[in-house]
């Protein structure tokens, strides 16, 4: 699961990646209810509320993928170690990479961005909610998405 605040790449790495392992990719961001969508283009940080059912979600689309005997990829947030714990509820199937980006960088992403309701707004809400994991693979965001795929499968060893 790559995990991060907004503009890490986390999808377009996730893309990437699952295509390279011939994985399912799950964007958590579809799964979000079109009230949450609206709030967000609004500039408005989702509360533990709005977010709880959203990662019952997440957690479902994965393990859907994994009791079929598949591997997946998921591109989501988590932006807290209790939402982290919510999503895989001890389950070892469930990994976290931490895509590291600068907030500065992240700033610039959100800034350039069309067509999606996570923009620059939502960026201060996000860096204040985020909680580095701890027990995550961290990959430096700011490589190239190649350059990131390739150490996410030599350290998970995929």
């Amino acid at each position: 699961m790559l995990i991060g605040p907004a503009g890490t790449g986390k999808t377009t790495v996730g893309t990437r990646l699952a295509g390279v392992i011939g994985a399912r990719f799950v964007d958590a961001d579809d799964a979000h209810t079109p009230a949450n969508v609206e709030k967000m283009r609004r500039g408005e940080a989702l509360t533990d509320a709005d977010r709880a059912p959203w990662l019952d979600r997440v957690r479902a689309l994965a393990l859907d993928a994994l009791d079929a005997g598949e591997t997946v990829v998921v591109a989501c947030s988590a932006l807290r170690q209790t939402y982290r714990e919510r999503l895989a509820h001890s389950d070892p199937r469930f990994v976290f990479v931490h895509l590291d980006v600068p907030n500065d960088i992240l700033e610039q992403r959100l800034s350039e961005r069309r067509a999606h309701f996570a923009g620059p707004a939502l960026l201060t809400s996000q860096l204040a909610t985020f909680e580095p994991p701890n027990d995550a693979v961290v990959v430096d965001g700011r490589l190239t998405v190649i350059e990131i795929v390739e150490r996410i499968r030599t350290t998970l060893r995929i």
